[in-house]
């Protein structure tokens, strides 16, 4: 639900409007899922540090490569050898790769994603010191796997892994 919508709710009810970070972030992220180009699947990710938002991102291509849902709008793009999208970059990917590229330090920040992180993607997370990933919905429910193993593999080595609860 939209922050405008969720805001108008609560002003209805006569309660204080002060949604917490959490929710602030995360429909942030869900918002940002909307701008994908991707036809499978739309991932938005936020990434804060001390509640401040440091870096956003959403899964598509490389800026300045393909949109999916133009180029194949009814297929989505190319798959490759395990079935995956041959061009996307993750929501989380882009976040990370945004902030790391104009030098804004990742080290101890807070990711909130749409989409649990694959294990690829949790890799990244953790070597880039990210100290907590806050996930509104399962890959693994998504993709009709046994496990997330990207969030096994982020609390196996101490990362603070949290499925976002909805209010």
């Amino acid at each position: 639900m939209p922050v405008s919508w969720y805001i108008c709710l609560r002003m209805a009810e006569n309660k204080t409007v002060r949604p917490s970070f959490d929710e602030i972030y995360m429909d942030l992220a869900e918002n940002l899922a909307l701008r994908s180009h991707c036809v499978k699947a739309k991932v938005g990710a936020v990434l804060t540090k001390d509640t401040r938002i440091i870096s956003l991102g959403y899964n598509g291509p490389p800026a300045g490569t393909h949109n999916c849902d133009l180029e194949w709008p009814e297929t989505g793009c190319p798959r490759d050898s395990k079935g995956s999208c041959s061009l996307a970059l993750h929501a989380e990917m882009n976040a990370i790769l945004y902030a790391s590229k104009n030098n804004v330090p990742i080290e101890d920040c807070t990711l909130y994603v749409t989409l649990s992180p694959c294990i690829s993607c949790a890799r990244i997370i953790y070597s880039m010191g990210i100290k907590k990933v806050i996930y509104l919905h399962s890959y693994a429910e998504y993709k009709k796997i046994p496990s997330d193993e990207g969030v096994d593999f982020l609390l196996k080595f101490g990362v603070d892994v949290i499925r976002y609860q909805k209010k």
